[in-house]
């Protein structure tokens, strides 16, 4: 089998068909690889981040609980399909403004029935703030327009939105964005999710933090305290080990640096050409 391909151009969309697996695909937006889905195997995580984002969720959580989460930005759909598989009785709602590119997902990566999964076409920014109060036990931000997260989704006014949306006080915020050490952009939104919950780690890969990678960096917040003990267990035993920040290395990291806010907002940084991107 072929690409599928959705548009061609500046906002090229397709799936590329994995080889060794009859029913797996890889969603490219823009040329940057957004999502990877096995329809046979959905908790098949294949990139090191989305495993770490469902890592947090099974430190936090009990086996098969039911949650409520909020997904903004949705992709492919990689980490709805895994809570609808791992905990059946989940709600689930995902803000993605790409009406065009869901409706070419969910024709070739179909949903299975009854999987709980909500898609509304509608931006993460706009799409919060229509959310009532108490809303979820989970707000899950992985949003990428082409390789970077949108300046919108990292303000200070955005993070108190989505305190506002979660259950207090064990509600559990998500954030994936991407940057390399020293962390110039990833300083000031951890800032940013600091000032907003009481418990705040932040996860990437060592190479990630001495600046020798560009790559993800998965930021955990809560009002209740984190089981960063079974985090940390669970991120540093995977093939690709991430480190788990907390404490007073978060003040060492973050070293002064304020919160981004609407006033002087920042998409993170695109990936540089002379560095490998994970």
């Amino acid at each position: 089998m072929g690409d599928l391909v959705l548009r061609t151009g500046e906002r090229e969309a397709l799936l590329v068909p994995d080889r060794l697996r009859p029913r797996a695909f890889t969603l490219q937006v823009g040329g940057a690889d957004q999502s990877y889905v096995d329809l046979d195997d959905p908790l098949r995580l294949e990139f090191d981040y989305v495993q770490r984002l469902a890592d947090v969720l099974e430190s936090t959580s009990r086996p098969g609980e039911r949650l409520g989460v909020v997904h903004v930005g949705g992709a492919a759909l990689t980490l709805p399909r895994y809570v609808a598989a791992t905990r059946p009785r989940s709600a689930q709602v995902v803000l993605e403004p790409d009406a065009e590119l869901t409706a070419f997902v969910r024709q070739h990566l179909p949903l299975p029935r009854q999987s709980g999964i909500k898609v509304r076409d509608i931006d993460g920014r706009t799409g919060i703030a229509a959310l009532r109060d108490a809303y979820a036990e989970v707000v899950v931000v992985d949003a990428f327009a082409g390789a970077q997260v949108p300046a919108e989704l990292t303000t200070l006014e955005f993070l108190a939105d989505v305190h506002r949306v979660l259950v207090a006080p064990a509600g559990l915020f998500l954030l994936n964005i991407t940057d390399r050490g020293p962390f110039g952009y990833a300083r000031r939104v951890l800032a940013g999710v600091r000032a907003t919950f009481g418990d705040v780690a932040f996860c990437t890969e060592p190479a990630t933090v001495k600046g020798r990678r560009f790559g993800n960096v998965v930021l955990v917040g809560s009002d209740r305290p984190l089981p960063l003990e079974e985090i940390a267990r669970r991120a540093g035993s995977a093939p690709y080990p991430y480190r788990v920040l907390h404490g007073p290395r978060l003040d060492q990291l973050q070293a002064g640096a304020s919160p981004f806010t609407e006033a002087d907002r920042a998409s993170s940084p695109a990936p540089p050409q002379d560095l490998l991107f994970g």
